[in-house]
């Protein structure tokens, strides 16, 4: 009988689920509406709980074994009790996970969505020949995850690696995190915005405004890249000023934990070799950091959507193997 592992991706509109093999493969997978902000934790809890159920009636139908549970959670929680401490987009605080599903019988495990996306993409996706990994997921927030020597590293109760709040401009732009100048107000899709409607607001004859039907309600994270590529300069000029925040970042990564690949995630990611391309030839132009210093790579992930469902899996194939050694 073929062991397998729940992975779970929480989302306070969806939840996905799936069943993955040792091998980091998915052999069923679903995706649940929720709405937890309206719903409440309860809702959320219950949802959560319905998905499992389907998943282990799949497995036992089809004659395989759940070994345990793993979540990726969008917030800050506690991976020593499993607990969702706080996870604003989710309206849940203090909330004990492991407890509330006590009467499935399995092992329990969570972390912070980007780590276990990052330990997807590390053990079977576009850093899967490599152990020390740093992945950046450039979304709405820009989310981080480590692993060194093939493990995941979480920090004090898995609240470390918190990599899109490092500032990297003090005093800089409003962050919602309370401080300002991070990481993530300046290398997010919500950044990007922020510096495309800026410089149309300054250049009335770039291209960018007739990519947006003159309306800055229209701008979204392919107006600057899209007019940039045929060759607008307003529009260069906000993906170099992007690029540059960005690639320092990772020059920071790079110094910090020198990994052997960081991975790009989230939907900027997506612009593939012509975001990346710009990123190594700024970071290889900078002496420390990365000239001169062991190679890092620098790529996309590749596990997409998926990443998510594989990482929270592998994080509970690690959960169960250390609950064996004890």
């Amino acid at each position: 009988m073929e062991n397998l592992y729940i992975g779970l991706d929480v989302g306070g509109m969806s939840i996905k689920a799936g069943l993955v093999t040792e091998n980091g493969s998915i052999v069923y997978k679903s995706t649940r509406k929720t709405n937890a902000l309206e719903g409440g934790p309860g809702v959320l809890l219950q949802d959560m709980k319905e998905l499992i159920r389907e998943h282990t009636k799949y497995a036992k139908a089809h004659g395989y074994a759940v070994k345990g549970i793993g979540f990726g959670i969008p917030g800050v929680v506690n991976n020593e009790k499993g607990t969702i401490d706080y996870a604003c987009n989710l309206g849940v605080e203090n909330l004990n996970l492991r407890s509330y599903l006590s009467d499935l019988h399995l092992p329990i495990c969570l972390s912070n969505d980007a780590s276990v996306a990052c330990l997807g993409e590390e053990r079977f996706g576009a850093a899967k020949e490599y152990d020390n990994v740093v992945m950046l997921t450039l979304g709405t927030g820009v989310g981080g995850g480590v692993v060194i020597d093939d493990k995941l590293f979480e920090g004090v109760e898995g609240k470390g690696t918190e990599l899109g709040h490092m500032t990297i401009v003090v005093d800089g732009e409003q962050c919602s995190c309370g401080r300002k100048g991070c990481f993530e107000t300046y290398a997010s899709a919500s950044a990007l915005l922020r510096m495309t409607k800026s410089e149309m607001i300054k250049n009335r004859h770039s291209m960018m405004r007739d990519y947006s039907n003159r309306s800055l309600e229209e701008v979204n994270g392919l107006t600057s890249f899209e007019c940039a590529k045929k060759g607008d300069v307003s529009a260069q000029i906000v993906i170099d000023t992007y690029v540059k925040y960005l690639s320092e970042g990772i020059l920071n990564m790079c110094n910090i934990f020198r990994p052997q690949v960081i991975l790009l995630g989230g939907g900027i990611s997506n612009q593939g070799d012509y975001l990346v391309d710009k990123v190594v030839k700024y970071c290889e132009e900078r002496n420390y950091g990365y000239k001169n210093t062991p190679k890092v790579e620098i790529r996309v992930a590749t596990l997409k959507n998926d990443a998510g469902i594989v990482g929270a899996a592998c994080l509970a194939m690690d959960y169960v193997k250390e609950l064996e050694n004890k």
